[in-house]
């Protein structure tokens, strides 16, 4: 298995972390703890993007938690469309960063033309259109931890409630959904099942996940110890990992020279980058003693932490999941077990099945879908269920 291949065996080689962003805005505050999570350490506005005509953009920065219950800071950026009334639908809409490096973060691609934003731009305009303002969060959080699933749902979770708290927005009794798809479809399904639990006061419309990794061990397994042609975000989760558990996952000790250029390659690379760096390699490639397949039992035990296949904890508000049944990237069989698990605990949950041979392609195609379902319940109409 990919992951158990690169992380064998103990040892305490540091992690390497991506370049702070050097924008000051980003920076932790001194008095951090002493903030409730979703408490907004500070916000500013941004400038106009073409990308979403008349919006107003801010950018807020607020108090999260990381995976170890330790404060953190992170970031989100509304958009709040032309003429908006008070207490309007928000949108929370977790984008799939899949990056490493904190110019990767939404807020700054925003900015810079990412061809990746070209597919769920359509999307967002036409939730502005009715009205919605739009949160976009940083759910990497400020080390891009890429694979730190919790974390992510955390994140998504405090920007809502950043959003609620920010008295110029006006959505403090506004009605709310999430949407997100692949990587940010990750960050979206655990919001949804951490609720409960993490932010029991916010009530939530529903969420919208599409073609979800559900269980980060079998989709190591799918990608494999031999060349693949998305290995590269194997790899990078595995950066990610050992970042958010840099004494749980020591990967950068147990990568031989050339595992360690590519970690270094990749320590602060986009999405696209990291698919270029890793392409039609495996973790033979990188690791220092390939003949060890098998995890230690804590660096398993943080992948399986992070799989929402096996989290017991289930959403309580209902649910659309749609994916491709044969899409080549992520294992079809950890959706279709949790989906069986959350119609067995009862929750509210529609899905789809888009025939597409292709990851992207099959959230272009799902996705009207989800937004109409969202809309219905924003609007608080009952939630279908085809359990």
């Amino acid at each position: 298995m990919a992951l158990g291949v690169l992380l064998a065996t103990t040892a305490t080689a540091a992690p390497l972390y991506p370049i702070p962003d050097p924008d000051p805005f980003y920076a932790a505050p001194a008095d951090l703890a002493a903030h409730r999570p979703g408490d907004v350490l500070d916000v500013r506005a941004l400038p106009p993007l073409p990308l979403f005509p008349g919006a107003t953009v801010r950018q807020v920065e607020f108090r999260s938690t990381n995976s170890r219950g330790t404060p953190i800071a992170a970031t989100t950026t509304i958009l709040t469309p032309l003429g908006s009334r008070p207490d309007a639908p928000l949108l929370s809409y977790q984008h799939f960063i899949n990056s490493l490096g904190t110019h990767c973060a939404v807020s700054r691609r925003l900015y810079d033309g990412d061809l990746n934003l070209g597919i769920t731009t359509p999307i967002l305009n036409v939730a502005l259109q009715r009205g919605w303002s739009i949160a976009l969060p940083d759910h990497l959080g400020p080390q891009f931890a890429l694979g730190a699933a919790r974390l992510g749902g955390q994140i998504t979770l405090d920007g809502i409630r950043a959003a609620k708290r920010l008295p110029e927005l006006g959505l403090a009794n506004s009605p709310v959904g999430m949407v997100g798809y692949s990587g940010g479809g990750i960050a979206t399904s655990w919001a949804a099942a951490l609720q409960p639990t993490y932010a029991p006061e916010l009530r939530l419309a529903g969420a919208a996940i599409g073609g979800v990794p559900m269980n980060l061990m079998t989709m190591a397994e799918a990608l494999g110890p031999d060349p693949h042609p998305a290995f590269g975000l194997a790899m990078a989760v595995a950066i990610g990992l050992e970042r958010e558990y840099p004494d749980r996952v020591p990967l950068s000790a147990h990568l031989n020279q050339r595992g360690l250029a590519v970690r270094d390659a990749m320590a602060n690379s986009c999405t696209n980058e990291l698919l270029a760096i890793g392409a039609n390699t495996g973790a033979r490639d990188y690791a220092s003693n390939p003949s060890i397949f098998d995890m230690p039992g804590d660096a398993r035990a943080v992948v399986e932490e992070n799989s929402l296949e096996l989290y017991p904890g289930v959403p309580e508000i209902p649910m659309f999941e749609w994916h491709s049944p044969s899409d080549p990237l992520i294992p079809i069989g950890a959706i279709v077990n949790t989906d069986r698990r959350w119609c067995e605990s009862g929750v509210q949950l529609e899905m789809q099945r888009v025939q597409m041979p292709e990851h992207l392609t099959a959230a272009l195609i799902g996705a009207p879908a989800a937004m109409t379902w969202i809309e219905a319940r924003i609007k608080g109409e009952p939630a279908p269920s085809n359990c």
